[in-house]
């Protein structure tokens, strides 16, 4: 079954408790945590202290997904912080192979994004070593942005290559996800959505997830 994971950059901070509680009670599987630096992606969220703080109130997997330049820099802090599964993107990193393996070493899941026009080729020579795979369906930097259509073939292409490699890892996809969409996401081979504005700018945020999670997707 697909698993989703809310992006609390959606989420109304005045209330994080509960907007975080709503989505956990639901059956979210992850809460998916953006990081932007302003350099990277022109907004500026969260960090590592944030997130520490979060990890107070729920017990939901951190899905922190680093939008930053030379992210290798604040690694250390975002575990330490309470990450699950930290998210690097294969534009910012430099020496891409060396950074993943530092998070697989520090015991846990690393995983590679990539941007719309992002080729899949450069994950040819490190996909043994990642455990994720997140496809963005929009340019980072904001939320509320409709999903880029031909991202769909993206999905597709790199669920045969994870197929032809014989490498079982899930496919995350973050951008414009909503209820209309979510069939065809998870049809192209997605396995992970994350979805923010289609949950928390809902009237039924916890209603949102269900439909998203069900076989009627």
């Amino acid at each position: 079954m697909v698993k989703i994971a809310p992006s609390i950059l959606s989420a109304d901070f005045a209330y994080i408790c509960d907007e975080i509680k709503k989505v956990e009670d639901s059956g979210a599987d992850l809460l998916h945590i953006d990081v932007m630096d302003g350099h990277f992606v022109p907004n500026i969220t969260l960090g590592a202290p944030i997130i520490s703080c979060l990890r107070k109130i729920t017990k939901l997997p951190f899905d922190v997904h680093l939008m930053i330049e030379k992210p290798e820099r604040y690694i250390d802090d975002f575990i330490d912080a309470g990450a699950d599964i930290l998210t690097v993107h294969a534009e910012a990193s430099l020496h891409l192979h060396r950074t993943i393996n530092y998070i697989k070493n520090r015991g846990i899941i690393p995983a590679i994004a990539l941007n719309p026009s992002t080729s899949l080729d450069c994950l040819k020579y490190v996909l043994d070593d990642v455990g994720m795979i997140l496809i963005m369906s929009v340019n980072p930097g904001f939320g509320g942005q409709k999903f880029i259509s031909n991202m769909l073939g993206k999905i597709r292409d790199l669920k045969q290559m994870l197929m032809a490699r014989k490498i079982d890892i899930p496919i995350e996809v973050d951008g414009g996800v909503n209820i209309q969409n979510a069939k065809q996401i998870v049809t192209a081979g997605a396995s992970i959505l994350v979805a923010g504005s289609a949950i928390y700018k809902s009237k039924d945020p916890g209603q949102v997830v269900q439909i998203l999670k069900g076989k009627n997707i």
